[in-house]
């Protein structure tokens, strides 16, 4: 991944270069900076000091050609002199798009960026091509490296696929189908097919669902069914079922083992009580197939901010006869002082309760709690400039305490 360390920084560097140059072609710059510190206690009780410099970059409309560039990576050290996995530099996304390439409706992507679908994921070092034909049909066609799979550049690593994808009945059924194989090594590791539908009844009711079926296994992986009423402007609803199933590559050693499948049914209701003030309450039924089910209630009331005060407020209560349970909730409060200056506090609080030995059934029960604390606050310097800062304390029954703290300068142009 140094190649892409160095690749972000000369990116960087060449922004800053080629600003006036910008200006000078018509070109349309934006983004964000973001300087970012932060300090917290390893699990060996080391002591890491990250620090991280992000950037954002939006080139629109290069040369007055219709190219438009975007970035955002960040470039991390420790400055602990520690070997820490969470201070490395990431190369997020880099692409080069032009929507009209040859053809009004065919557009393309060049570049690293996220590959979305029904069939599978993936952050792809690459090139997507999307046409769009007979008004309500599109094919979408994409390949290149897996940067899930490799920490250089492997031409044997890749991803390949693509989704076809139509609008039925004025636009009201939409329809998709997507393929999506990843090699590891030259070696296929998987290859995935998936299926989308959506459904908009009567402006009221939307029903949705989601297949994904491995193929080299021969099974569905993954499901999902869903409907949303959401007619009445002040309250909406949910109902959804869930099935999934572990996906793992081929030529991985995990993919000999027997996996267990998990299902959920989910019950959701949203209600706005007045402007600014919304709650909401939430049942989902975990279905386990070598243990016993579970029941999971959470609830919460949000205050949206409409003048000087926002904040939340929700509990959470998770039930099974096996004795794995959970009872928790969560709140934070903020207050606008001005437009100068935005601060706030917030508090988590898990209780778990796990039986020791879970085959042994003359085993006790144990009782864990879990505490975080914080307060955070924001400085706006500028319009374009602020500062933020947040300082935190974790607090546990297994392994005591430590706290942890971050302050961001962003900088927007």
């Amino acid at each position: 991944m140094k190649i892409w360390q160095g690749l972000t920084c000369a990116l960087a560097l060449a922004t800053l270069a080629l600003w006036p140059v910008g200006d000078a072609l018509g070109a349309k710059v934006s983004g964000r900076t973001s300087t970012v510190v932060e300090w917290f206690d390893s699990a060996n009780e080391h002591t890491i000091v990250p620090v991280f410099q992000y950037l954002q970059l939006n080139v629109l409309d290069i040369a007055d050609q219709g190219y438009d560039f975007r970035m955002y990576g960040r470039l991390g050290d420790d400055l602990a002199g520690e070997r820490n996995a969470s201070a490395k530099s990431r190369l997020y996304f880099a692409y080069v798009e032009k929507q009209g390439l040859f053809l009004d409706t065919l557009d393309a992507r060049l570049g690293r960026q996220f590959i979305t679908t029904t069939a599978g994921a993936s952050l792809m070092d690459g090139l997507r091509l999307d046409y769009g034909f007979l008004d309500n049909y599109r094919l979408s066609v994409f390949g290149g490296g897996d940067v899930t799979y490799y920490e250089g550049y492997n031409a044997k690593d890749a991803i390949v696929g693509g989704e076809i994808a139509g609008a039925f009945f004025d636009k009201s059924l939409h329809l998709g189908l997507s393929y999506v194989s990843k090699w590891d090594g030259g070696n296929l590791g998987q290859e995935l097919f998936g299926l989308n539908a959506e459904l908009d009844l009567f402006e009221a009711l939307h029903l949705y669902s989601e297949t994904q079926y491995d193929y080299l296994s021969d099974r569905v992986s993954y499901f999902l069914l869903g409907a949303k009423y959401y007619q009445n402007p002040r309250w909406n609803a949910r109902l959804e079922y869930l099935y999934s199933l572990p996906v793992f590559s081929a030529t991985s050693i995990f993919s000999v083992f027997a996996v267990d499948e998990y299902e959920e049914i989910l019950a959701e209701l949203n209600y706005t009580i007045v402007p600014g003030w919304r709650a909401f309450g939430r049942y989902t039924h975990e279905i386990y197939p070598e243990f016993s089910n579970a029941n999971v209630f959470e609830a919460g009331i949000e205050k949206l901010r409409t003048a000087r005060w926002a904040g939340y407020l929700s509990g959470v209560y998770r039930s099974d006869s096996d004795g794995q349970d959970l009872r928790g909730f969560k709140a934070r409060g903020s207050y606008l002082f001005n437009q100068r200056v935005l601060a706030g506090a917030g508090l988590e609080v898990d209780v778990f309760d796990r039986q020791i030995n879970f085959f042994d059934i003359d085993s006790g029960k144990d009782e864990t709690t879990a505490k975080r604390f914080w307060v955070d606050g924001t400085v706006f310097i500028t319009r374009a400039v602020n500062l933020q800062a947040k300082v935190e304390r974790i607090e546990s029954d297994l392994w005591d305490y430590y706290n942890r703290g971050r302050i961001r300068l962003n900088v927007l142009f």
